[in-house]
C-alpha cells in the first residue's frame, strides 16, 4: 500500500491555542510516537494567526491512518479539545510523491 498524508488546519476558539497544544502534547505526542504507522507529523502554529495550528501527518496507508482515528488516544483527545475549538477543522487527504 502506497503512504497516505493528511494535511490539517485546526482554528482554535480565540486565545485557546495553547491549550489545545496541552491537550495534543497529554494525549497525541505519545500516541504517535509510539505509532509505527506514523512516518512523520508535524504540529506547527500558523505565524499569521495566533488561533490557527497546521498539522501534516504522513501514514504508512490510508488504511493506517483510519485505524489510527479509532484509538482510544484519539478518541479521548477529541473529547477534550473539542470545546476549545472553533468548529470542524479542514482536512485535505494527498498521497505523497516525493520527499527528502
Amino acid at each position: 500500500m502506497p503512504p497516505s498524508a493528511v494535511f490539517i488546519r485546526h482554528t482554535t476558539k480565540p486565545q485557546q491555542r495553547d491549550k489545545v497544544f496541552a491537550v495534543w502534547q497529554k494525549h497525541m505526542a505519545p500516541a504517535v510516537s509510539a505509532n509505527p504507522d506514523h512516518q512523520a507529523y508535524f504540529y506547527c502554529f500558523d505565524n499569521g494567526n495566533p488561533d490557527v495550528i497546521v498539522v501534516y501527518q504522513q501514514y504508512a496507508s490510508a488504511q493506517a491512518a483510519a485505524v489510527f482515528l479509532q484509538t482510544p488516544a484519539y478518541l479521548a483527545y477529541l473529547a477534550e479539545v473539542e470545546p476549545l475549538l472553533q468548529g470542524d477543522p479542514e482536512v485535505t487527504s494527498a498521497a505523497p510523491m516525493w520527499s527528502k
